[in-house]
């Protein structure tokens, strides 16, 4: 067993790299407790399961363009405003920002507050926009 490992190393290396690069998206979607969300599997949660839409991007940001039927908590303001989602406690929460960083700590005070079905977007409205769905202005 130890000679077969010494004179194949390389591949051994190569195939436990591999198998990592497989898994980094997994876990990279778990990091923190916080699922991410593609914008497709977002669309289908949105539709299958009712899933609500917070934006926590500034005014500014959000005025610019966000996804239709979105709630409006910029993260600034998210700890003091966090009561008026207990109504949707038992559907999943979507949290979304500009490229997907910001989400993660306004997901963790979800998580804290007892919501058990809350995700991130990955990548935010940006990746929400390069997928082709819709922004809107209302």
């Amino acid at each position: 067993m130890i000679r077969f490992v010494t004179d194949n190393y390389l591949w051994i290396a190569t195939a436990l790299v591999s198998g990592a690069l497989l898994l980094w998206p997994s876990i990279r979607g778990r990091a923190g407790g916080v699922a991410s969300l593609s914008p497709v599997q977002a669309t289908l949660l949105i539709n299958r399961e009712d899933a609500v839409l917070v934006d926590i991007r500034e005014q500014d940001e959000f005025v610019r363009g966000h996804i239709p039927n979105s709630r409006h908590i910029p993260l600034t303001q998210f700890e003091k405003r966090i009561g008026e989602l207990d109504p949707f406690k038992g559907r999943p929460v979507i949290i979304n920002c500009h490229s997907g960083h910001r989400s993660h700590s306004a997901c963790g005070a979800l998580r804290r507050r007892g919501f058990e079905k809350v995700f991130s977007l990955d990548g935010g409205v940006s990746a929400w926009e390069q997928a082709g769905l819709p922004l809107t202005t209302r």
